[in-house]
């Protein structure tokens, strides 16, 4: 065989190094930041001291956390509080999101850059700033609220929503939800102006228009986005602690009646009054809560996204 007629070998792919590193800085803060600490806690769940060393004990600090009064009745309580907590963002401030952005997204609706700022800014503010303002706001004392009911003639429905066991949650819930109603809201937002024109000229076209037309047409294609924002809702709820922390203290009173899974964490590892913290009954909470969270985003990643790939073009 003549050699000019062999077959010229494939060129060799040249190995793209710079994108290792631009990704390393990344990488090493993520793992410094998330990783280390992540992997530390996962495996104090599993130590004790005993006589002032620290032992090897297993699954027993889940058994302590689960099986002891002293602590499963606050675990549960907390766990309890806390899918309320999740349940009253998920039925009020998702909602409330969506339709704000249907409605922001009228093409003739004035000021609607206004209205988009207004709404979001409370989502800028320090948790410490909103949770000061409120508990000024919702004060039977001095507290502004009392006085608006009372213009209006509904000063009998006023309470100490914040002192009182049956009502403090979901006043805490609602402080979150105006504080955060602003994130659905622009995420569903991006979403309907991300849809074609050609489908909405195409709706028209077959006489769907108005609430009809969000309705049949644009909520199933933004149903990928609504399921974005709830599973953000739930690790965002389940990772809470700022606001009820500066609205309740770390106590979550009344008589634990806020007290969610991220108070909770917090006294057991840090103590709090005369209680003295324990680190390894903390990171057994911590645990815990990482693994609800994980089996959540499993959850909708496996069961729900890809019911909801069908709906996307």
């Amino acid at each position: 065989m003549d050699v000019d007629t062999l077959p010229e070998a494939a060129p060799r792919r040249p190995v793209r190094w710079h994108i290792a590193v631009f990704l390393l800085p990344a990488v090493l803060v993520y793992t410094a930041v998330m990783i280390i600490p992540l992997a530390s806690t996962l495996w104090l769940s599993f130590f004790n001291e005993v006589d002032g060393q620290k032992t090897f004990v297993g699954l027993g600090n889940f058994a302590t956390l689960f099986g002891e009064p002293k602590w499963s009745d606050g675990f549960w309580n907390a766990l309890k509080n806390n899918v309320i907590f999740f349940i009253i963002h998920m039925l009020v401030q998702n909602p409330i999101g969506v339709a704000l952005a249907a409605l922001l997204s009228i093409p003739k609706l004035r000021f609607a850059s206004f209205y988009r700022t207004a709404i979001f800014m409370p989502t800028l503010l320090s948790f410490v700033i909103v949770g000061f303002i409120w508990k000024l706001i919702l004060s039977p004392i001095w507290g502004v609220t009392p006085f608006l009911l009372d213009t209006v003639g509904l000063k009998f429905l006023f309470g100490p929503w914040l002192g009182k066991p049956n009502s403090a949650l979901i006043a805490v819930s609602l402080i979150s939800v105006w504080q955060y109603v602003g994130i659905p809201m622009m995420l569903i937002y991006a979403a309907l102006l991300n849809i074609s024109d050609e489908v909405i000229e195409a709706a028209e076209l077959d006489g769907i228009t108005g609430f009809s037309q969000f309705w049949k047409i644009k909520l199933p294609l933004i149903l990928p986005s609504i399921g974005i924002i709830s599973i953000l809702t739930f690790v965002g709820n389940f990772n809470a602690f700022d606001l009820i922390y500066t609205v309740q203290g770390a106590l979550a009173g009344p008589d634990g009646s806020t007290d969610i899974l991220g108070t909770l964490l917090y006294r057991t590892f840090f103590g709090f009054q005369l209680q003295l913290g324990d680190r390894s009954m903390g990171a057994t909470i911590a645990t815990v809560m990482f693994l609800i969270i994980l089996a959540g985003v499993a959850f909708y990643l496996f069961a729900i996204q890809r019911r909801m790939r069908r709906y996307q073009f």
